[in-house]
């Protein structure tokens, strides 16, 4: 006889697992076709809008948020806060993310380039995290530079709260937003993108697949950019595809599969396509500046700053203050004054006269002295230079040719959402699935940095014009001794004046001192320059710069770069290879309009031309440059 035991609770319970377990199976795929959608198809060289759907809508962008996480981490690397092969440390934040992931450790440690690549490709969210708390330290941080990112690039529309795209509250963008941030990938970093059309890559621990490669491989010109999936935000998708001279960047969102998805951006692509010009002048988008965050802890410690600068009060013991500040403007100091020559003193100018009168009478003949107009003190005071004049006079001239030079350089230096109707039947390289051929970026073309040397050359040239306050003296004819307690003066007389050779000296009394007729101050005696005629000077030679280089002015070019960090790691790994040519140069990057030059600098003209002829047979670009 079996024996029943009644367990109505127990039974009941185990039934409503079982309820919710199949309404939730029946019901998944009902979520993600109530996903809202929207779409946004645009002419990648102009920015012109070629359809639109619901494009403004606030939605979930889920993993096409990895795109702005990608562009800091590009930015981060151009600007030298990391590089590729910086070690970064996985937390347990980062690894507690959910799928899709890499599969990251805590305490685990691998180089950037493998997280960038598996958040590219394989879209792991653990991988996001950690760049994300790898360049700002921890993950709100990294949201708040995605935000000042998102505003600088345009992106109105979209706040981010996390580096990955897993669903949050107030975790929103719009299709709009995401073309423009997919266009501004593209243009701004083209050494990066290849990333994006890659169908496999190595992700360090292990080999990754790419998300997209089912619409990579069917849709021919595809290469790019990014996927993105949660049950909230539906199947969406970033897409660019080029065809000869055309490029067309087109956004999803809200889809109902992946298969759904990629028919519906095929169908976008072709009607962009199809409207878009064959020959349109590139257009590229501006290049945000990069705005470091400014928040009020950093308003204190300027207002503290302050106060202990100007002495209201001390700054506390033991805190370090750091501010992002920069200078606007950077005035040139005003010329020191220079005190005014000062007057000679009457009586000395009345003594110069006496005894200048008297020493021409008794030497000269008497309708010389006759013929010769009397001098007056104001005019010996004029024809007597000092050297506080001379030098007033240099200065003088040499701040109004600098003010003038500086003056020359100044003067030298929301829409309506039809819904969307195919009309245009597939593009033949549609029907055809061929490999997706990788696009390149256009190159950038670099102008010549402006000269940097021309208010060096005018204020050069202004001192050169400048008078001198010092000139060679002629020869003179020395007076007969004089006692030691007096002092000679000496009377700067004009060429043009002294018509006659005729050597003036002062008379000499019995006992062997100078007299005058009239009487005479102290400490005065008179003599006076030679009236032959003063050697021509030699002309001044003006240097405009003076060289250290013994020599070594040449220099060779090996490459323009599109960044700073691949200009550097060209200058290194040919000094790797040529080392005997280059070991007494020095490697320098030289930021021009539209990338960077790697140079090799210091070197002599024979040094320059055989390191490049050895540069060239070893098949790499090399161009020398001269002083």
């Amino acid at each position: 006889m079996r024996q029943v035991v009644a367990c109505p609770g127990q039974c009941v319970h185990r039934t409503l697992i079982a309820v919710a377990f199949a309404l939730v199976c029946v019901f998944a795929p009902v979520l993600a076709i109530a996903a809202p959608y929207a779409d946004f198809v645009i002419d990648a060289r102009t920015g012109e809008v070629l359809h639109q759907d619901n494009a403004d809508t606030r939605l979930h962008p889920a993993s096409l948020t990895k795109m702005m996480t990608l562009y800091i981490a590009f930015e981060a690397i151009e600007r030298g806060e990391i590089t590729l092969d910086s070690k970064v440390t996985i937390s347990k934040h980062a690894a507690s993310q959910p799928p899709s992931k890499l599969g990251l450790r805590p305490g685990q440690t691998i180089a950037l380039r493998y997280l960038i690549r598996a958040a590219a490709i394989k879209s792991a969210n653990d991988a996001a995290t950690a760049i994300g708390e790898a360049i700002e330290g921890s993950e709100p941080a990294f949201a708040k530079r995605m935000n000042r990112t998102a505003k600088a690039l345009g992106m109105t529309r979209t706040t981010f709260v996390n580096a990955n795209g897993l669903t949050a509250k107030g975790h929103l963008s719009t299709a709009r937003d995401m073309t423009t941030l997919g266009r501004h990938v593209f243009y701004d970093f083209p050494q990066y993108y290849n990333l994006f059309s890659r169908t496999t890559a190595d992700a360090g621990v292990a080999r990754v697949a790419h998300t997209n490669r089912r619409f990579l491989a069917a849709y021919k010109g595809a290469d790019g950019i990014k996927t993105g999936y949660t049950a909230a935000a539906g199947f969406n998708l970033t897409a660019s595809a080029q065809r000869g001279n055309k490029r067309i960047i087109a956004t999803v969102f809200g889809g109902k599969s992946t298969a759904t998805r990629n028919a519906r951006v095929a169908e976008l692509m072709d009607l962009g396509f199809g409207k878009a010009p064959n020959r349109v002048a590139v257009q590229k988008p501006a290049r945000p500046v990069y705005v470091a965050e400014v928040e009020e802890k950093d308003d204190e410690a300027a207002r503290i700053l302050a106060e202990a600068v100007t002495g209201s009060t001390t700054m506390p013991a033991g805190k370090v203050i750091r501010l992002n500040t920069a200078v606007k403007v950077s005035p040139r100091p005003k010329p020191r004054p220079t005190p005014a020559a000062a007057p000679a003193p009457e009586d000395v100018l009345i003594a110069m006269q006496g005894a200048i009168e008297t020493v021409v009478a008794e030497v000269q003949p008497a309708s010389t002295a006759a013929a010769r107009p009397e001098p007056k003190p104001e005019a010996l005071a004029e024809a007597v230079p000092t050297e506080t004049d001379a030098a007033t006079a240099a200065v003088e001239v040499a701040a109004g040719t600098e003010a003038e030079a500086e003056t020359e350089l100044a003067a030298a230096q929301e829409p309506a959402e039809p819904a969307f109707v195919q009309s245009t039947k597939p593009q033949p390289e549609t029907l055809a699935a061929v490999d997706p051929t990788v696009a390149s970026a256009p190159e950038a073309e670099a102008t010549p940095a402006e000269d940097d040397d021309a208010i060096a050359m005018a204020l050069a040239m202004a001192v050169a014009a400048a008078p001198l306050t010092e000139a060679e003296p002629a020869p003179t004819v020395e007076a007969e001794p004089v006692p030691a307690t007096e002092t000679v003066l000496v009377e700067a007389v004009p060429a043009a004046e002294a018509a006659e050779p005729t050597l003036l000296q002062p008379t000499v009394s019995e006992n062997g001192t100078a007299q005058s007729t009239e009487p005479q101050p102290e400490q005065v005696v008179l003599a006076s320059l030679a009236a032959e005629e003063p050697e021509t000077e030699e002309p001044l030679e003006v240097v405009t710069r003076v060289s250290t280089s013994g020599g070594r002015q040449w220099s060779i070019n090996v490459g323009h770069f599109s960044s700073r960090y691949n200009a550097e790691r060209q200058l290194l790994q040919t000094a790797l290879i040529e080392t005997n040519t280059l070991e007494e140069s020095l490697r320098k990057v030289v930021a021009r309009r539209g990338g960077y030059d790697a140079n090799f600098v210091g070197m002599t003209e024979e040094m320059a031309a055989l390191a490049c002829r050895r540069l060239q047979a070893r098949q790499t670009e090399c161009t020398v440059v001269g002083p």
